[in-house]
């Protein structure tokens, strides 16, 4: 592939090393990782995402105004990950595939009758961590049959289309250059199963729809806003890619 040199520092294909041929079974991220960033993912003490596992385990528990809490409905948060493993998913009442973050946000607006938290803030991010962190361990298992299965397909659209100033699609770095190197870091396959992740870059938590944004930035393609269907769509496909791994929830990813 010949890529036109670029002033920018993000000179995506330079540096890419194609990986061996043929399709190599679903890794995890973790799988990419240094052996002391492994290490920091696995130690629950020094994982900074367990920050935010805690604050959303205090919230789980904290009495709204109304009087009710999360936890007046769902009295043990573990017996929860059979279902949060699932999402995204289709919902009857909402009428189109919602995901995790979304559906905290509905339980506060229809049960709760408090308001809902903005996409990427604090508090969604520390419930989300929380709840996430609960089906630790689980493998992802979505639907995507039924209703589902028009968002599957945008979804899976999205991931192969190129886009931005690069001419680059999702699978140009995650599926076609997996294994391979870009600036010196090996490219993942862009598994989704450790979100949210404590991103080192970031230097704090980021949901998959940030990380979908920052891809979107980093070829120059006009990113989606966090919680659009366009992303919740992507969500659905890359959850199903990522299919029969374990939830590491909160992961830690460079």
């Amino acid at each position: 592939m010949i890529v036109r040199r670029c002033a920018s520092a993000m000179l995506w294909l330079l540096a890419l090393q194609v990986s061996a041929a043929g399709a190599p079974p679903s890794k995890s991220g973790f799988e990419y990782l240094t052996p002391e960033t492994r290490q920091l993912q696995n130690d629950d003490f020094r994982n900074p995402g367990m920050l935010w596992v805690e604050k959303g385990r205090a919230l789980f528990t904290k009495a709204e105004a109304t009087g009710k809490s999360c936890q007046s409905c769902h009295a043990d948060s573990r017996r929860m990950a059979p279902l949060i493993v699932r999402y995204p998913r289709y919902l009857d009442v909402a009428g189109r595939v919602i995901n995790l973050e979304q559906q905290i946000n509905r339980c506060r607006t229809e049960h709760l009758h408090v308001a809902a938290w903005d996409y990427e803030s604090e508090l969604l991010l520390a419930m989300t961590s929380f709840l996430a962190h609960q089906a630790r361990g689980l493998q992802i298992e979505v639907a995507i049959d039924g209703h589902a299965a028009a968002s599957f397909e945008r979804g899976r659209e999205f991931f192969y289309r190129r886009r931005g100033q690069y001419n680059l699609a999702c699978a140009s770095c995650h599926e076609e250059h997996a294994g391979g190197r870009l600036h010196g870091e090996v490219i993942s396959q862009g598994q989704t199963n450790g979100f949210p992740i404590y991103r080192q870059l970031w230097q704090t938590l980021g949901s998959t729809h940030r990380m979908f944004a920052w891809c979107n930035e980093a070829i120059r393609a006009e990113p989606y806003a966090p919680g659009s269907q366009e992303y919740v769509d992507l969500e659905l496909y890359e959850r199903w890619r990522s299919r029969g791994l374990e939830v590491e929830a909160p992961a830690v990813r460079r």
